[in-house]
């Protein structure tokens, strides 16, 4: 594969070439790059601009770009609903494409005083749950697997074993997926509704981040990913998720379908994580003690917040 195929296909996905490619955007639009930070390498990079209070997002190929679109159109919508939410620069055309890569422009968000909490996650879930979508705007069903395929065929330095295990895996979830009955109708949900998705601002204002994987499909997909941290991970403490369930109004752990959830919230998890095992030894470490446990369901999983 040529290197501008690799770019494209998103292969080889660094902090460092993701630099270049946001000062390359940067130069298109009239930002100074300059002194720019990176502030989170996952699905995405993100840099924080020294020039002015913006946030550079650069996705990993091209392949994402029909995702960059929606997650430019959620963002103006929600903020003509006055929802608190990430907002893009409005006067900037975008996504733009960067050497092959989309990238897009958000309003920096300066954290406040106060550090968010599951509360606020459950209270910003429920009311984005009773938002209505604009007529004329349509948003896809949530895409249960995503981008897994992908990242089990591209990510680097994976063993070979590991990739059939992860691909027998998927096949087994999409089957258990056939046999859901989901308790609820389709809503406008998040996607991706984990706390780090969440902060708040210098005016006190729990905020949204994040609509990459915004969507219309049933609210058990965005109560699934706190659910999974706690009974699976015990990310939060008792009283947190309490919490979240007291301000949602709903524990989904009482749903029948909630193993089937488990399952694919996980594989989540491992495969989002395995796409940067060559950043650091740190990161390799967690995905081969993620993929350890998935291959033994009763085991506990030891697994270390991303």
């Amino acid at each position: 594969m040529s290197s501008d195929a690799a770019r494209a296909s998103g292969e080889g996905f660094t902090s460092a070439g993701a630099a270049r490619v946001a000062a390359a955007a940067c130069r298109s639009v009239g930002l100074d790059a300059g002194g720019a930070e990176l502030i989170r390498f996952g699905e995405n990079a993100l840099f924080r601009l020294a020039s002015a209070p913006v946030v550079v997002r650069v996705a990993r190929s091209v392949d994402y770009l029909p995702a960059v679109r929606n997650e430019v159109a959620v963002s103006r919508w929600l903020a003509g609903e006055g929802f608190p939410a990430a907002r893009v620069v409005a006067e900037l055309d975008q996504p733009l494409v960067a050497d092959g890569h989309p990238v897009t422009f958000w309003h920096f968000i300066r954290a406040g005083d106060r550090q968010p909490t599951y509360g606020d996650l459950g209270v910003l879930l429920r009311d984005l749950h009773t938002l209505k979508l604009p007529a004329g705007m349509t948003l896809p069903p949530y895409n249960i697997f995503g981008r897994t395929d992908l990242r089990i065929a591209r990510a680097r330095g994976v063993p070979e074993d590991d990739r059939e295990f992860l691909r027998a895996r998927v096949l087994e979830l999409r089957k258990q997926v056939t046999e859901l009955r989901f308790a609820l109708p389709k809503v406008p949900v998040h996607g991706d509704a984990h706390f780090q998705n969440l902060m708040v601002d210098e005016k006190g204002r729990a905020v949204l981040i994040d609509f990459e994987k915004f969507s219309f499909d049933h609210p058990e997909w965005d109560l699934m990913v706190t659910a999974v941290e706690h009974h699976s991970l015990g990310w939060q403490t008792q009283e947190q998720y309490a919490d979240f369930v007291r301000a949602y109004g709903r524990d989904l752990r009482d749903w029948p379908g909630f193993a089937t959830l488990r399952g694919i919230q996980e594989l989540h998890m491992t495969t989002w994580l395995m796409q940067n095992i060559s950043e650091s030894e740190r990161v390799a470490s967690e995905y081969a003690r993620r993929i350890a446990s998935l291959r033994d369901n009763d085991a506990p999983r030891n697994w270390q917040p991303w």
